[in-house]
């Protein structure tokens, strides 16, 4: 298995996982990269369980992300956070390589 720079953290792994117990079945959080939001690239979340051919695996604490490897160029060094706030639950990124983004945070510049 290939290392990758791309991590999850505790508060992430943990959702993944409690995602996965209350459907019954193992999901994996799939992260990628397309082109589109407010500033040219936007974060992409779906929960799957299945892999794709050229898809990536980050683990932690029993929880698997998968990534492919067009977004892991846009990605790497970046943290996958799961926040809990006042305004709502969502998966977020922290990516060292993002010149600006936009205020609800799903999109990005490089």
């Amino acid at each position: 298995m290939t290392a990758i720079d791309l991590t999850l953290s505790q508060a992430a792994a943990r959702r993944i996982r409690d995602v996965g117990l209350s459907e019954g079945r193992e999901l994996m959080l799939r992260i990628g990269v397309e082109g589109g939001g407010c500033s040219g690239f936007q974060y992409v979340f779906d929960l799957v369980d299945a892999t794709e051919a050229d898809d990536l695996r980050v683990e932690r604490d029993g929880a698997t992300a998968v990534v492919d490897t067009m977004s892991l160029a846009l990605l790497k060094g970046s943290e996958i956070d799961f926040v809990d706030e006042l305004v709502g639950a969502e998966f977020r990124v922290r990516n060292p390589n993002a010149k600006s983004s936009c205020g609800c945070g799903v999109s990005f510049s490089i």
